[in-house]
C-alpha cells in the first residue's frame, strides 16, 4: 500500500502563496485566504502573514498610483511637474513589481517573507 506524501499539502500551500505574490492578480487569492482562515496550522499562519503583506502592498501601490496619476492630470503648473509625477508613478509601480518578484524568490529559497515596515503594517489588520 503506498504511503501518502507528507510534503504534498505543504507544496500546495507554497503554490497558493506563489499565486498570492503575483502582482495585482494575487490580491484576490490573498483576500480569499484572509476571508476563509480555516485551521490553526503553522502553514496557515504563514499564509495569513503573507496574505496580509500582499494586501498591504497592493493597496499601498494602488493608492499611490491613483494619487500620483490624479495629481499629474490636475497639475496645470508646468509640463515638468506633470512629467515628474508620472515618472514617480512609474517608479512606484516598478518598485511594487520588484518587491513581489523579490518575495517570490525568497519563497522559492524557503526564506522569511517579511518586508520591514509593510509586514508590521499588515500585522495590524484585523483577523
Amino acid at each position: 500500500m503506498p504511503q501518502p506524501d507528507p510534503y504534498k499539502e505543504h507544496d500546495l500551500d507554497r503554490l497558493q502563496t506563489f499565486f498570492c505574490l503575483i502582482p495585482i492578480l494575487g490580491f484576490f487569492p490573498a483576500l480569499w485566504i484572509l476571508y476563509r482562515q480555516q485551521g490553526h496550522s503553522k502553514q496557515l499562519s504563514e499564509q495569513l502573514n503573507v496574505s496580509r503583506l500582499v494586501v498591504t502592498l497592493t493597496l499601498g501601490w494602488l493608492l499611490g498610483y491613483l494619487l500620483l496619476g490624479a495629481s499629474a492630470q490636475l497639475s496645470h503648473a508646468s509640463i515638468v511637474s506633470t512629467l515628474s509625477l508620472l515618472i514617480l508613478s512609474s517608479l512606484l509601480t516598478s518598485g511594487y513589481f520588484l518587491a513581489n518578484l523579490w518575495l517570490m524568490i525568497r519563497l522559492w529559497q524557503r526564506k522569511s517573507l517579511r518586508l520591514p515596515g509593510f509586514s508590521q503594517l499588515g500585522d495590524r489588520f484585523p483577523d
